[in-house]
């Protein structure tokens, strides 16, 4: 079993290679694969051999299941009437959007425009961090990237033992057309592997993210993964989150 590692080393090395990671315009990068789900419960120690996926960038056209390609997210107007909603309220969009979206398999949610610049100007500096999302008498280790109008979600541990070949389990698409005519952003979340993620951890991820990029007191932790990284505990996400420290 694993501890939360107080050496900012580890964490430093993430943040500085990470900028290559995902990267969305790379069209020479490799593509990921479907792995096994990660085993462990706890947030790993990252040896030096497992940084090498940090010079490796995000293919466009790599789709991690059939049919699905994360970067090509379906328009608005192949999910809903846009045509048919641009007369309704924001309070009637987003509750025609969160209805269509039960039992489809997706996660469907909505935020005022403002918020969502808000966080857009923070992940334009800041795009990663790590959130601990807890399972049974543990938790594991989350990695996520905000690049708007993405973000993707995907296990430490699997970038641990698998390097390149680790695919993201979540992804999340903001559609900004009625932002500027309704102060309104709708969100649509695919769940890539079901047997990683459930609904219900996965809509737990988005809005902890979002609460980490919006919330001022939390962001400074974003800002110390990304530009402190010499002085970033995890054991602080930890406290944040009303977890224990294992």
């Amino acid at each position: 079993m694993q501890r939360v590692s107080p050496a900012s080393t580890v964490w430093r090395s993430i943040a500085s290679k990470a900028r290559n990671t995902f990267a969305f315009n790379d069209p020479s990068a490799r593509s990921f694969s479907l792995v096994p789900a990660a085993k462990k419960l706890h947030p790993p120690e990252i040896p030096c051999d497992f940084l090498k996926w940090g010079s490796i960038g995000f293919c466009r056209t790599s789709r991690f299941a059939t049919g699905f390609n994360p970067l090509q997210p379906k328009p608005l107007d192949s999910i809903v009437d846009v045509h048919r909603l641009k007369d309704r309220y924001p309070e009637d969009i987003a509750s025609v959007w969160d209805d269509y979206h039960i039992g489809r398999g997706h996660i469907g949610a909505s935020m005022k425009a403002k918020l969502y610049h808000l966080l857009e100007n923070r992940a334009s500096e800041c795009r990663y961090f790590v959130i601990p999302l807890w399972r049974g008498s543990g938790y594991t280790t989350m990695f996520v990237q905000v690049q708007t109008p993405h973000m993707l979600f995907t296990g430490l541990e699997d970038y641990k033992a698998r390097g390149t070949q680790a695919a993201p389990y979540f992804t999340v698409s903001f559609y900004t057309e009625f932002a500027e005519s309704k102060d309104l952003v709708l969100i649509r979340g695919d769940v890539v592997f079901t047997s990683k993620l459930t609904d219900a951890e996965a809509k737990w991820l988005l809005e902890t993210a979002q609460s980490f990029y919006l919330n001022d007191a939390r962001y400074k932790l974003v800002e110390r993964f990304n530009r402190e990284t010499r002085d970033f505990e995890f054991k602080d996400v930890l406290q944040v989150l009303d977890m224990p420290i294992l």
